[in-house]
């Protein structure tokens, strides 16, 4: 059997391995790459797993010192949420927009975009907001799809808003600048967020009976809730601001964000020792999944480029001689159908060997493109038939069903197309404006 068989052969069993025996994803890749690596040269092959060059591969991504701000971060959003701050934002921002027809749904909105830009999950998010936010809407008479879609679409929010870890092992993977991707998403998340609330109104303005304004809190107390919130505000600013200017790197920006997260919660009381190990645990079980991932990426790597084919999908798309523009929709079209069958980062990682030697010979921008397949990769977590986040809010939701969760989230569809048209007009707008000033 000629490689490139074999190669369309690895790739159709581990999409097998995810989507019908339920394994994860990182073990999937893992055991297709090591399977597939016999199959090319098994002399070979068994020799370097018994003298353990795959293994030594494996170690140097592992080593890595940049790969430690993914444990950081995803320690600073666990305490942040253990900590109880998702609560508290969504009730700030309830006490500011709630009191309008539709201001639940853009309070959740806005505390999705809070939460998940120190969270950085889609599914924690949803599941988080859902708790949260579903029982005041449904006392203010919400219809279902404007309830469950609001928070669904939200959660989403957490791929575009810096600190995102798909960004961090995308930029670790390509040899990108992490500060440079997360100022990048800057405006294309901020924009996202702002398309989001604009098309709360706009179902409003059409369904004005899918919702009931809530009772207008006074002066004094939305200005009472503001401190609960300046917390995350003063961390968020800390981090992004030491990092953009230069004065640390990635990696010691995300020790200081998970030091001061620990600190101020601890010091005000909201981090008591169960919700701290609880904290640590769920890092731990993050941390895990994403470096299984991460493993498994290596070895499958290394088989699709002995396979040969990353290089014959560049030369047969070279050859037939397409606008850089319809290769750029074909490679869209393919991370959103990613996106819908299996998490974002697992995707991302499975496809990068196949599509970025394409990319950088078409002469794009790799944080530019980062960007932008962020955005659509994320997209997939809300489309049908296997939109996770929209399987979360649904199970969590006893009034709607699934249908209803996905109607509801695809009337913020407009929005991804907006942003990702922006992204495709205005490159330099959008992003390299202000990664630019990175240094």
């Amino acid at each position: 059997m000629d490689p490139t068989t074999i190669g369309f052969l690895g790739i159709g069993v581990m999409l097998v391995l995810i989507l019908f025996t339920g394994m994860s994803p990182g073990l999937a890749m893992l055991l297709t790459g090591f399977g597939g690596l016999l199959a090319l040269h098994p002399p070979q092959s068994f020799s370097a797993l018994l003298n353990g060059s795959v293994g030594s591969e494996v170690w140097t991504v592992f080593s890595n010192y940049g790969f430690t701000v993914i444990p950081l971060f995803v320690l600073l959003g666990e305490v942040i949420f253990h900590a109880g701050y998702s609560d508290r934002l969504f009730r700030a921002a309830q006490a500011w927009f709630g009191h309008k027809r539709g201001g639940l749904a853009v309070t959740t909105i806005l505390a999705c975009a809070g939460f998940s830009s120190i969270c950085g999950s889609n599914t924690a998010t949803a599941a988080t907001m859902s708790s949260v936010a579903l029982k005041p809407m449904s006392r203010n008479k919400y219809h279902p799809e404007l309830k469950c879609g609001s928070i669904a679409a939200g959660s989403t929010l957490g791929a575009m808003i810096p600190p995102s870890i798909v960004l961090v092992v995308y930029g670790l993977y390509t040899g990108q600048s992490i500060g440079k991707l997360f100022a990048g998403s800057i405006i294309p998340g901020l924009t996202l967020t702002l398309l989001f609330v604009l098309t709360v109104k706009v179902i409003i303005w059409r369904h004005p009976d899918w919702a009931q304004p809530g009772v207008r809190g006074s002066r004094k107390r939305r200005l009472a809730m503001l401190p609960q919130v300046l917390d995350v505000a003063v961390l968020f600013a800390i981090i992004m601001t030491s990092m953009f200017s230069g004065i640390v790197t990635p990696t010691e920006a995300a020790g200081l964000g998970a030091l001061l997260g620990i600190v101020g919660c601890v010091v005000r009381g909201k981090l008591p020792r169960p919700a701290f190990v609880k904290a640590l645990t769920a890092t731990l079980r993050i941390t895990s999944m994403v470096f299984l991932i991460l493993a498994g990426a290596t070895v499958f790597g290394r088989f699709l480029v002995l396979t040969r084919l990353p290089f014959m999908l560049t030369e047969w798309v070279t050859r037939m001689d397409l606008a850089p523009a319809m290769i750029l929709l074909f490679m869209m079209g393919c991370y959103l159908i990613g996106g819908c069958i299996m998490d974002a980062l697992a995707f991302l990682l499975i496809s990068l060997p196949l599509f970025e030697p394409l990319v950088a010979r078409m002469g794009y921008d790799l944080v530019w493109f980062g960007q932008v397949i962020c955005l659509v990769t994320t997209l997939g977590a809300i489309t049908p038939p296997v939109g996770v986040s929209c399987f979360v809010v649904a199970g969590m939701s006893p009034d709607a069903n699934s249908a209803q969760v996905f109607r509801g989230a695809m009337r913020f569809l407009p929005a991804y197309i907006a942003v990702y048209l922006l992204l495709t007009l205005f490159p330099h707008a959008m992003v390299g404006w202000l990664s630019g000033l990175v240094r």
